[in-house]
């Protein structure tokens, strides 16, 4: 509940109400538990905490059961005990105002993004690609900037990874080797993405981050994504959500420590983020979470044990609420010491035992104070939402939806022209060079050719005539010769004429060749 005297009022202790400090709550926090012991509660009432003070929040539901924030809550035996407990004499249930998201557009307004905003280190991340891959995937953003080319879908990226294979050789120089093989992986693990969905998140028109930033009423709206389908992929839930953040963080401006945050993200399942992520890119996880709390945006990370979160971005979260752990193995005792000493020690008992006995909604609570110190951890029960604890019906959702500012604005999708089409016209353009060159060829190729036949034409009909002509003169030579007498085994005769006929053609023949030649090339 928020009280503008007191905070952003979300548990109760034996000391009084535990509020969260509207300056810091840009600081970041961290909601932790075991399954079953209020996490998804806890998550709530902050949310619903956050609306009333007009500040609106993106939250990630994984089960369904955050979509009932929509609805008026109703008064149960358990919330009259909790209002005994807390002093509340007469609740005013009620939801708040909600617009539902979906990346495959079946649960709510479709979420998409293009693979330029995407770009190739989150996209490498989402593909599992290794260090060679991640680099051939650079190349071919690199080579889509420098020629202009729009990459918004799959198809576009397809195309620029074939365009860059067969033009390897070319950018090799500048850019670094392109192997086939790496390009045939890429190729595999987009056909890969494609069937698990992400044809449908990789379009126009792309998500504005302006929309989740809207307050109606005075009251901040929340945007939940059904995250249920989402979450079949851990990977690429993980990448959605650290996309998202990225972009949050490029577009806002700077703002400083503001009265009350801009916007609250909260990353349910965030130990999904850091499963199998390279160095380079949690450390620039931890670039967003320490530098975006200067755009007004606080994080709030929720995992089962907060050993998930890696101890550089640990450190970030000011604003805790732990729930029960359970020291099944020595392991889970290992991670209860862990989790203990991260708060500030309370005198009053032992943090590390009190983390164990904690029951459903209860939780040992640190908030920072307006100087931005962690307060005494305190054991407190979490207040209860006003709103409807569970899942809502889908015609409920239905009239939410349709109820909703944004109805239609990202129903349907269009196709512009992209580096799918520009290659192709680049590719057409030169077919029809190519061929037109051809055709200018062709003319004097031709030429060329018939003249080189018309010349051996000449040339064998002339030397034909000439030697027809010295045969016929040395015949009347041949019949003087001497007769009958042998040379050798040959007659005078037969070798009069073969000398004779070689000489003269041999001469004719050249005299003739030197004409047809000359004449041809002038």
């Amino acid at each position: 509940m928020f009280d503008s005297t007191k905070g952003l009022y979300v548990a109760h202790c034996q000391n009084g109400p535990l509020s969260i400090c509207g300056q810091m709550a840009n600081r970041h926090g961290l909601i932790a538990g075991a399954t079953g012991t209020g996490k998804t509660v806890s998550l709530q009432v902050l949310a619903e905490t956050f609306c009333q003070a007009g500040v609106p929040c993106f939250m990630a539901d994984m089960k369904g059961d955050l979509s009932g924030i929509s609805q008026s809550g109703t008064m149960t035996g358990f919330i009259e005990k909790r209002c005994a407990e807390f002093g509340i004499e007469s609740p005013t249930f009620e939801g708040c105002p909600v617009q539902f998201f979906d990346v495959f557009g079946e649960q709510g307004h479709p979420m998409r993004s293009t693979i330029s905003n995407m770009g190739p280190q989150l996209l490498s991340r989402l593909m599992g690609l290794n260090d060679t891959q991640s680099g051939v995937l650079n190349i071919v953003f690199r080579v889509a900037d420098d020629l202009g080319l729009l990459l918004i879908d799959l198809k576009d990226l397809r195309s620029m990874l074939g365009y860059v294979s067969e033009h390897a050789a070319e950018y090799r120089n500048t850019y670094g080797n392109v192997s086939s093989a790496s390009v045939g992986a890429i190729q595999r693990a987009l056909l890969e993405l494609e069937s698990q969905g992400a044809d449908l998140f990789f379009a126009e028109p792309s998500f504005d981050i302006q929309d989740l930033m809207t307050v109606q009423g005075g009251k901040g709206v929340l945007s939940v994504l059904a995250a249920d389908r989402l979450m079949s992929n851990p990977k690429l839930y993980s990448t959605f959500l650290l996309w998202l953040l990225s972009d949050i963080y490029a577009q806002l401006p700077e703002v400083g420590d503001l009265p009350l945050p801009k916007l609250v993200f909260f990353f349910d399942e965030a130990h999904t983020l850091f499963a199998d992520t390279p160095k380079a890119l949690v450390d620039k996880i931890e670039q967003v979470v320490r530098l975006i709390r200067s755009k007004g945006v606080g994080i709030y990370f929720v995992t089962q044990n907060p050993t998930d979160i890696p101890d550089v971005i640990l450190g970030q979260l000011g604003n805790r609420i732990q729930h029960a752990l359970r020291a099944f193995t020595p392991k889970d005792q290992k991670a209860i010491r862990a989790a203990a000493e991260t708060f500030r020690a309370n005198t009053g008992f032992k943090t590390e035992d009190a983390i164990t006995q904690l029951g459903t909604g209860e939780a040992l609570v640190s908030f920072l104070d307006e100087k931005g110190m962690p307060g005494v951890v305190e054991k407190a029960r979490i207040l209860f939402p006003l709103s409807q604890i569970g899942a809502i019906t889908p015609a409920q959702r239905d009239a939410s939806i349709k109820r909703s500012r944004i109805y239609g604005k990202y129903d349907k999708t269009f196709d512009r022209q992209s580096a799918f089409e520009d290659l192709m016209q680049m590719a057409q353009e030169s077919r029809v060079q190519q061929q037109e060159e051809e055709q200018q060829q062709e003319p004097e190729k031709r030429g060329k050719s018939v003249a080189k036949s018309v010349g051996k034409g000449l040339l064998g009909a002339l030397l034909g005539t000439a030697i027809t002509a010295v045969s016929s003169s040395l015949g009347t030579e041949v019949s003087r010769a001497v007769s009958g007498k042998k040379v050798t085994g040959k007659t005078i005769a037969d070798r009069a004429i073969r000398n004779t006929t070689s000489a003269v053609t041999r001469n004719a023949t050249k005299q003739l060749t030197r004409s047809i030649l000359g004449n041809l090339l002038k």
